[in-house]
């Protein structure tokens, strides 16, 4: 079997780029993947089947979904919410009606007139302000000819969105933690957050608990490491809440051993989402390789992690205080974060090993591939074996086999 392998790849500064960076070597010892150059929109000859990793930005996966449109494929759906990949796809390039139409399917009138008044600078971007409430998953789930998820969450989403097709549900594979020598950040406890700071990462309730927890523990720390937003404010509010100093390390973009060496230095790290996009994070991820002590969001992909890996803030009027006291259990009692630290390491290897994922990813991209075949010879014998037996199409039985073989999942 031979797989047109899509997705952004390294040096470019994405998610799903270290991903595949990641995943690639291993599936590559079980199966032929030739990845396809970035921007490639011309089916590649030769190939069984497309594997196509499609995530919420428009410049790193817009040239996919271009793809996908030509030749549907397995998607691996990186984010149930693509407003804003679907926007810079149709606005973007200057076709308003697309996006019109996308909204109109997604809202009915409503969503095409909240389209018109984005268009007409009426209201600020919906990609901005409200993007969990008008997904626009359907023009891709629509090309999906299987589907790949990381979640229980954006299996359910995808469901509930109207998708019947195949879908396997593997998890996103964890990191081999390497020997990094800890960053000389110092502080105690020292506090991380990493990935792109945005307001859905909840940055402003992160510095109100963590204003809290300076007043207990003088030394510590806040670690932020990350781009930040196009338009999102953090320094002003660091320094109105008195943190200015030493008290929050800011660290950009950096390449991968600076990052694991950041990591590595952290005595705890907290990811936290909403709203979610129905992401997994690979920041997360990488914590569990390294046996973090984690507190996330008590929403999405994050709610299904172990309680005994991850502590769970709710994200509700108390979502600083309980963050603060999850911090603070932390800090007055390193057992807790050793135990979570033992058990952190454990959900990593048993549930995210490499190996076991790029064993799912190969089986599922041989089923897409013969599926079709396997489906169409058991229907011939099931339709020869019915003959032979008299049952002629317009037989009550024909019904009663029908409705067997849609619950089979042989037909739709």
């Amino acid at each position: 079997m031979r797989v047109a392998y899509y997705s952004p790849l390294a040096p470019e500064p994405s998610g799903v780029a270290d991903y595949s960076s990641l995943l690639l070597p291993a599936l590559r010892c079980r199966i032929e993947v030739e990845v396809v150059p970035t921007g490639r929109k011309r089916r590649l000859r030769g190939a069984d089947v497309a594997l196509y990793h499609v995530g919420n930005d428009p410049d790193a996966h817009g040239w996919i979904v271009d793809a996908l449109r030509r030749r549907p494929g397995v998607v691996v759906l990186h984010d149930f919410v693509v407003h804003h990949l679907v926007a810079g796809i149709t606005l973007g390039r200057g076709d308003g009606r697309a996006y019109l139409d996308a909204m109109e399917r997604e809202a009915g009138v409503v969503g095409r007139l909240l389209a018109y008044a984005v268009m007409d600078k009426r209201i600020q971007p919906l990609w901005d302000t409200r993007p969990e409430e008008f997904p626009l998953a359907g023009s891709i789930l629509d090309l999906a000819a299987g589907l790949v998820v990381h979640s229980r969450y954006v299996e359910g989403r995808a469901r509930a969105y109207g998708y019947s097709g195949p879908l396997w549900r593997i998890p996103h594979p964890a990191w081999p933690a390497p020997a990094a020598e800890p960053a000389r950040v110092g502080g105690r406890p020292l506090i991380g957050c990493f990935g792109h700071l945005n307001a859905a990462k909840r940055i402003p309730q992160l510095l109100d608990a963590f204003t809290l927890l300076r007043h207990a523990y003088p030394e510590a720390r806040l670690l932020l490491v990350g781009p930040t937003a196009p338009g999102y404010e953090l320094a002003g509010r660091v320094e109105r809440l008195g943190l200015a100093g030493d008290a929050v390390v800011r660290e950009g973009y950096v390449d991968e051993r600076r990052f694991w060496s950041l990591m590595a230095a952290c005595d705890a790290c907290v990811s936290l989402r909403a709203p979610t996009m129905g992401e997994t994070s690979g920041a997360a991820i990488r914590a569990l390789s390294l046996g973090k002590p984690l507190i996330v969001s008590d929403l999405g992909w994050f709610s299904e992690l172990p309680d005994d890996v991850a502590l769970k803030v709710p994200v509700d009027e108390h979502e600083a205080a309980t963050l603060f006291a999850a911090l603070t259990l932390l800090a007055d009692n390193p057992a807790v974060g050793r135990t979570m630290s033992v058990a952190a390491l454990e959900h990593a290897r048993r549930e995210h090993d490499l190996e076991w994922v790029a064993d799912a990813y190969a089986g599922a991209l041989e089923e897409a591939a013969g599926g079709p075949a396997v489906d169409e010879a058991v229907l011939g014998e099931v339709a020869l074996a019915a003959a032979e037996v008299g049952i002629a199409p317009d037989d009550p039985l024909a019904g009663e086999l029908g409705a067997q073989l849609r619950e089979a999942g042989l037909v739709r």
